[in-house]
Parts: C-alpha cells; sequence; structure tokens
C-alpha cells in the first residue's frame, strides 16, 4: 500500500530531504521523496533558479512539491560562490573556499523553498543563517556544513546537534508550513 503524503520533496539530494522531513514533522507535515535531477537555469537570481525547479519538479512528479535551492554568500567575496554555490562546491569545495576567504569571514546562507502545484504558480519561501567562514573544515556534515559557523555560535552547522532548529532551511521551512497550514 502506498502513503499518501501533503507534498513531495523533488530532488537529487536526499541529504536535504531527510532535513526537510524531520523539520516538517515538527509542523505536521508528511514529506514524500520524489527523486530527480531538475533542469537549473543559470542565473544570478536564487528566486528564478528556485522558480524554474519547482516547475520542472511538477512536471515530473504531477502532485504538490516543494524544492529547495540554496546560496552560500561570502561577503569578502562580493557575494561568491552565491547561486552558483553547487557548482562551485563540486569544484573547489570547502577547502577551496577556506583558501578564497583572506579578510573578513562573514557570510550567510540563504534558503529558498518553492511549492507548486497544478496552478503552476510556484509560491517562494527564503530562510536566512548569517554567520561566518570557519578557518578550517570541522565535523563531519554534508555540503558546507564543515566551514559555515552560524552567529551565535562557536561550531560549524556540521559540529552542531541542533543544526536543524537554527539553519537557514528550517527558517524557510518554517515560513513555508505555515502558509501551508492556512491556504485555502
Amino acid at each position: 500500500m502506498r502513503r499518501s503524503y501533503d507534498v513531495m520533496f523533488v530532488s537529487s539530494n536526499r541529504h536535504k530531504y531527510s532535513e526537510s522531513q524531520e523539520i516538517l514533522e515538527s509542523f505536521g507535515i508528511s514529506l514524500g521523496f520524489f527523486r530527480s535531477d531538475l533542469l537549473e537555469i543559470q542565473s544570478d537570481s536564487v528566486y528564478e533558479i528556485a522558480k524554474n525547479k519547482a516547475l520542472d519538479a511538477y512536471a515530473k512528479c504531477k502532485k504538490p512539491v516543494i524544492i529547495e535551492d540554496d546560496a552560500l554568500v561570502v561577503k569578502s567575496l562580493s557575494g561568491f560562490p552565491g547561486p552558483y554555490s553547487s557548482y562551485v562546491f563540486k569544484t573547489i569545495g570547502n577547502a577551496g573556499i577556506v583558501d578564497l576567504v583572506k579578510k573578513s569571514r562573514a557570510a550567510h546562507f540563504s534558503a529558498v523553498i518553492a511549492f507548486c502545484d497544478k496552478k503552476k504558480k510556484p509560491v517562494l519561501f527564503e530562510g536566512i543563517t548569517h554567520g561566518a567562514i570557519s578557518k578550517k573544515p570541522k565535523g563531519r556534515g554534508w555540503g558546507y556544513d564543515p566551514i559555515f559557523i552560524p552567529a551565535g555560535k562557536t561550531q560549524t552547522y556540521a559540529e552542531l546537534e541542533e543544526k536543524n532548529a537554527v539553519s537557514h532551511r528550517y527558517r524557510a521551512l518554517a515560513k513555508f508550513a505555515s502558509w501551508f497550514a492556512n491556504r485555502q
């Protein structure tokens, strides 16, 4: 018997899904996973990338979906890698970012959650967590988690047990959950 979900998370990244599922469960929303590589347009706007991904996700899944696109924004690097975070991670990784940061280590992480259903008008929710880039990768985690220290903390996302309570993803999903509960 197939389980019915409130919404499907479409991504090729199981880590993002697992964190999102745990977060949305706390809001009473059941989240399924639809594994798919999504069309990612080249844009300087995380919002435009997320909107296009959401439309592609709905076209593939044919159920209400959410996708996430995120950006690591380093102030001293003029906002780099920003919307190119995934590509930059694949090419130079955490060590490359740490090597590039010579001045201010100030940074923020932004997550944009895009919801799309049969209306085909994506609705977007952004969450931002300010912080800094560590001097070296610390902890066991995925993506940029070993080098991002959220404001008010001394540990990287990868070292924090309560990452889901302070992350950019949590902030965006909390906004989505509030909207989702009150729509209709």
